[in-house]
């Protein structure tokens, strides 16, 4: 019983609509309290397996290529594994110093990368998943708002390196949700129509159907309207 619940404990994560739960770090940026740190911004944690893992440096040369980009968007980064803190400092160094990847080199990683030798955080969120491996984390990526709230939960095994450019469309698309009160349909990116809640009423069903508003209705539950790219990009981009 004992060794059931140990594992429970392990995998088990927060969800989406959550507090992100709360804890205090070592990085190699300096201690952290997280979420508190970052009240008023978003934030993406997230986890590698191991440092000094091909993978691993491919993903984190680049989101550091990316860090500036995700900052315009009012989003910082934090890495974790199970590492400890001079080994984090070591890999570092030689990605900036040694590695070339997709044309990218002297990358310098400046945001945080958590020491979590004790595994408290990584189980906190579910980092440690036992069928892929006890002794690393999980590639999680956990979007947390500016509100402190989980807004976007997702995993890859080890063996898959993530795609950064769609963790940059899903923070996009989530602040344009909340920005217009919007929905966004598969593959959107801004410059694209976006979705119209569904009508509550059959009332408000009829009206859309026969508006003259720029609404594009393929039915009385399909309803998209234009958004315009520099609109959205105004809203959610720093400038």
């Amino acid at each position: 019983m004992e060794t059931i619940q140990q594992e429970q404990e392990v995998v088990s994560m927060p969800r989406i609509g959550d507090k992100a739960p709360s804890f205090t770090a070592v990085t190699t940026q300096g201690e952290i309290n997280y979420p508190e740190d970052y009240a008023g911004e978003w934030s993406i944690l997230f986890s590698h397996p191991a440092d000094f893992t091909p993978v691993c440096t491919s993903e984190f040369m680049t989101f550091a290529y990316m860090e500036e980009k995700f900052a315009k968007a009012n989003c910082k980064l934090i890495g974790l594994s199970i590492d400890g803190l001079y080994s984090h400092i070591a890999w570092l160094r030689t990605i900036k110093d040694k590695i070339e990847f997709n044309g990218m080199k002297n990358i310098e990683v400046k945001f945080p990368l958590i020491e979590d030798i004790t595994m408290n955080v990584a189980k906190k969120y579910g980092m440690i998943q036992p069928g892929e491996s006890k002794t690393q984390a999980v590639r999680a990526v956990f979007f947390v708002d500016q509100k402190s709230i989980i807004r976007a939960v997702i995993y890859y095994p080890l063996s898959l390196g993530r795609n950064f450019d769609e963790i940059y469309r899903a923070l996009v698309a989530m602040q344009t949700s909340d920005a217009f009160n919007v929905a966004t349909p598969a593959d959107w990116n801004p410059g694209d129509d976006v979705i119209i809640s569904p009508a509550g009423s059959c009332g408000v069903a009829e009206e859309r159907m026969t508006s003259t508003e720029e609404l594009d209705c393929k039915d009385w539950f399909f309803c998209t309207k234009k958004l315009d790219k520099d609109l959205v990009l105004k809203e959610i981009l720093k400038k």
